[in-house]
C-alpha cells in the first residue's frame, strides 16, 4: 500500500512539472466557452442573422438559450474526452518509453504493478478534475450570457448527468493505456482514440451503439435507455483495459 501512495505521489509530481495538466486545462476550458458562444447567438436574432450558417449550426444542436440546453451541450462535449482523456493516458504511459525512462523506473525498489496503478490513478484523477473545471467555467459563462434562472434541480440533473457522462468516458479509456505501452509511445494509442471515436459515431447510427464501448457515453447523454448489459460492457471494457496493461507492464520485455 506505501509502495503504490509514493508511485501515486511521483507520478502527480511528474505531472505538475510538466506543461502538460496547463495545456489540457486550456484546451477543455475552451469547451465551456464555445457553448457559451452558441448560446449568444441563439439569444441575439440579429447576430444569428449576421452569421448565418454558425445560426443554423447553433440552432440544431441547442435549440434554445437556456440553462439545460447549455448544461447538455456541456455534458456532450464530455464525450470528446476520448482524445482529451485518451491524451492523458497516452502521455502518462507513453512518456516513459519516448524519454527513455522505462528501464530506470522498473529498476526502482517498487512492483510494477503499483506503477501501473498508480498512473491509473493520476489519469482517473486528472480527467476528473478537468470535468470539474468544464463545470465551474460553465457556470461562469453561464452567468455572464445572463441565461434565464431555473431550479436548483434543474442544475443538480445537468451536474449529474456532465458526472456520469464523464465518468463512463474515463473507465473506457483504460484499453488506450495498454497501446500506449505496447505501442511505446503516443502515436498508437491516440490512433486507437480516434478510430474508436469515430467508430462510435457509425455503430450508433446503425443502431448497435448500446453495445459499443465507446457509444454508450453519447447514448447516455442522449437519454437513450441503456440496459444493464450497456454498462456491464463498460466496467469489462475498463477491466480488460487495467488488466491488459498490468500484464504488459509485468511479462512484457522491457528493452526501450
Amino acid at each position: 500500500m506505501n509502495n503504490i501512495a509514493q508511485a501515486i505521489w511521483v507520478e502527480m509530481l511528474k505531472a505538475r512539472r510538466s506543461k502538460m495538466p496547463l495545456f489540457t486545462a486550456l484546451g477543455f476550458s475552451l469547451v465551456p466557452l464555445a457553448c457559451g458562444f452558441f448560446m449568444i447567438v441563439l439569444k441575439d436574432p440579429e447576430l444569428a442573422r449576421r452569421v448565418g450558417l454558425i445560426s443554423a449550426k447553433a440552432h440544431m444542436l441547442a435549440g434554445a438559450a437556456d440553462w439545460p440546453t447549455f448544461l447538455g451541450l456541456l455534458a456532450q462535449s464530455t464525450i470528446g474526452g476520448i482524445i482529451l482523456f485518451g491524451l492523458i493516458a497516452s502521455w502518462v504511459f507513453g512518456r516513459e518509453y519516448s524519454d527513455r525512462t522505462v528501464k530506470d523506473l522498473l529498476a526502482l525498489p517498487t512492483s510494477r504493478s503499483a506503477i501501473v496503478l498508480a498512473k491509473f490513478v493520476v489519469v482517473a484523477a486528472w480527467s476528473a478534475a478537468l470535468t470539474v473545471m468544464i463545470c465551474l467555467v460553465g457556470l461562469g459563462v453561464g452567468a455572464a450570457v445572463a441565461l434565464p434562472p431555473v431550479s436548483a434541480e434543474t442544475f443538480w440533473q445537468g451536474t449529474i448527468t456532465i458526472a456520469v457522462s464523464a465518468g463512463l468516458t474515463i473507465a473506457i479509456i483504460t484499453p488506450i493505456a495498454f497501446f500506449a505501452s505496447a505501442g511505446h509511445g503516443y502515436l498508437a494509442p491516440m490512433g486507437v482514440a480516434m478510430l474508436a471515436l469515430l467508430l462510435a459515431q457509425v455503430i450508433a447510427a446503425a443502431g448497435w451503439g448500446e453495445y459499443f464501448p465507446w457509444s454508450i457515453p453519447a447514448l447516455y447523454v442522449k437519454g437513450e435507455n441503456l440496459g444493464t448489459v450497456s454498462y456491464v460492457i463498460i466496467i469489462l471494457t475498463s477491466v480488460a483495459g487495467i488488466t491488459g496493461t498490468l500484464i504488459w507492464w509485468e511479462l512484457a520485455d522491457q528493452t526501450h
